[in-house]
């Protein structure tokens, strides 16, 4: 374990008098850069702990829960959306608050982290030297996603899938991570991990599958006022992407990297979370990055 994580690695950070983020800092006193990690649904800050961990030799490492999930705060809707253009606000602050220089930071960003982040490198070109992206939905492309994922985009059937989020949080937090693998690509994640998930599903009046369901109703807006402002993104991209993802095909992948003319790494035998399945990939990139 590095040097440099201690009991003050997770903290509590403002942002603004709506939110406060709970986040994880690993300083290293001569970092060569700074890595910042964007979790997806239902994870929080504890996906990326062991990752964090093996970097932080060589890096200053963040991540944090969004809004919604962990311990983060939860404004009611009516005082922020979850939108993914309010999360890129949210990372925008984050970073400028933080004091993180974004000429030598990487955002390594999956699933609901991934679209704000280039939604604000849309913004902001200089946000980061390169932002990695990977299993995410950019473009409103129903037909490369989970059919529950399709259901959320559609009306009123987002009711019924909300509140069967809601019903089978056991069942999600326990087979999210497998679904779709055969038996012998199955990992476990960290007891660690399944107890911070489970102890931050419901914190105040807001679930973090209410908070999903939010972020969806906005989604087809935000997806294609990204797809319509490509021609604008000049911030560096990786693409990487499980072959064998579930929830999100790989064909999605495969147009955003076509199309922003970036590099796209798909891995054999990989399911929606590369970072959990086979954490080794994701450090290899995130050192990759500032070669």
């Amino acid at each position: 374990m590095s040097q440099w994580v201690n009991d003050d690695a997770i903290d509590f950070f403002e942002i603004n008098e709506d939110i406060t983020l709970r986040r994880m800092v690993l300083r290293n006193p001569k970092p060569k850069g700074t890595v910042l990690f964007l979790h997806g649904f239902p994870e929080t800050l504890y996906a990326w702990k062991d990752i964090s961990i093996a970097l932080a030799d060589d890096y200053e490492v963040h991540a944090f829960d969004w809004p919604g999930y962990g311990l983060s705060s939860r404004p009611t809707a009516d005082r922020f959306s979850y939108a993914p253009t309010d999360y890129a606000h949210v990372l925008h602050q984050y970073i400028t608050k933080a004091g993180v220089d974004t000429s030598r930071l990487t955002i390594y960003a999956t699933d609901i982290g991934a679209l704000p982040a280039l939604l604000l490198a849309l913004e902001e070109p200089d946000i980061a030297r390169t932002i990695i992206v990977g299993d995410f939905a950019p473009f409103n492309r129903p037909q490369f996603m989970y059919e529950s994922l399709q259901s959320l985009k559609a009306g009123p059937s987002m009711v019924l899938v909300r509140a069967n989020l809601n019903k089978n949080r056991d069942e999600i937090l326990a087979n999210t991570f497998a679904r779709g693998l055969p038996k012998e690509a199955q990992f476990e994640v960290s007891q660690e991990f399944k107890d911070d998930m489970s102890r931050g599903w419901n914190q105040a009046a807001m679930t973090t599958a209410d908070a999903f369901a939010y972020y969806y109703s906005h989604f087809t807006r935000d997806q294609d006022k990204f797809e319509s402002q490509l021609p604008r993104l000049k911030t560096l991209v990786k693409v990487i992407w499980g072959e064998k993802d579930l929830y999100i095909k790989k064909e999605m992948g495969t147009e955003l990297a076509e199309r922003i003319h970036a590099e796209f790494a798909l891995l054999p035998g990989i399911g929606h979370f590369p970072h959990l399945q086979n954490p080794r990939l994701a450090i290899d990139e995130v050192r990759a990055s500032f070669r």
